[in-house]
């Protein structure tokens, strides 16, 4: 049987190089594509789609947002994050909303298919360095706060993570479709949960706990 898919990514490369990569296994079918997470439950309310393929972070809505409304929703499609982000705090984060699986867009090619495969089928998948002893740790942890990140709502840790790549307070308003006060309040919220005073000292955060990649 093919497995019917929508896919959402803000990246018309990425999403575009998904879908051939997909299509070229003749057991898959792109039938519909997303740039923006607003689009996405509207698309898999009229398609009907086996698995929903979203991006993390997405203008609009993101991917966390997106998955916790589809969650709510009986008999909805399965949804496999797609991700460059391997921090442990998003994983969780994930599962929490409903995820199904938590695929790395910097794994091998064959381990987004093996996802998949996998949802469709009624399991749960995270694909490699990620495993399912670390799947079942993230699991056993969603009643803590060890980790400050996780006290961040999704906006807030969107905000963080694009403060962190270096974008202006108006960049990140236009990219999340907020205001530039509320792109101030979220950062301010943020950094008070951390307790980080200086931008410096943000992005130092951000790099250590695998936000953004650590330059070489």
């Amino acid at each position: 049987m093919t497995i019917r898919l929508v896919l959402a990514d803000d990246h018309p490369v990425v999403r575009e190089g998904v879908r051939a990569f997909l299509e070229s296994d003749g057991e898959f079918e792109v039938i519909a594509q997303a740039d923006d997470g607003t689009e996405v439950a509207r698309l898999v309310d009229r398609l009907q789609p086996d698995v929903v393929v979203v991006d993390l972070m997405m203008p609009g809505r993101s991917g966390l947002e997106v998955t916790r409304e589809l969650a709510q929703r009986p008999a909805a499609a399965p949804v496999l994050i797609l991700t460059m982000y391997e921090n442990e705090a998003y994983v969780l984060e994930a599962l929490r909303s409903g995820a199904a699986a938590y695929a790395l867009k910097q794994a091998p090619a064959v381990e987004l298919t093996r996802g998949i495969r996998a949802v469709a089928s009624g399991e749960r998948y995270l694909s490699p360095p990620l495993s399912e002893r670390a799947l079942d740790a993230y699991v056993r942890r969603s009643d803590t706060h060890d980790d400050p990140l996780e006290a961040l709502t999704t906006r807030e840790r969107e905000v963080l993570h694009l403060v962190a790549e270096g974008h202006s307070n108006a960049e990140i308003a236009e990219t999340l479709f907020i205001s530039r006060r509320t792109v101030e309040t979220h950062r301010a919220h943020a950094m008070k949960k951390l307790g980080i005073r200086t931008h410096v000292d943000l992005v130092l955060y951000a790099v250590r706990q695998g936000i953004i990649p650590q330059q070489d």
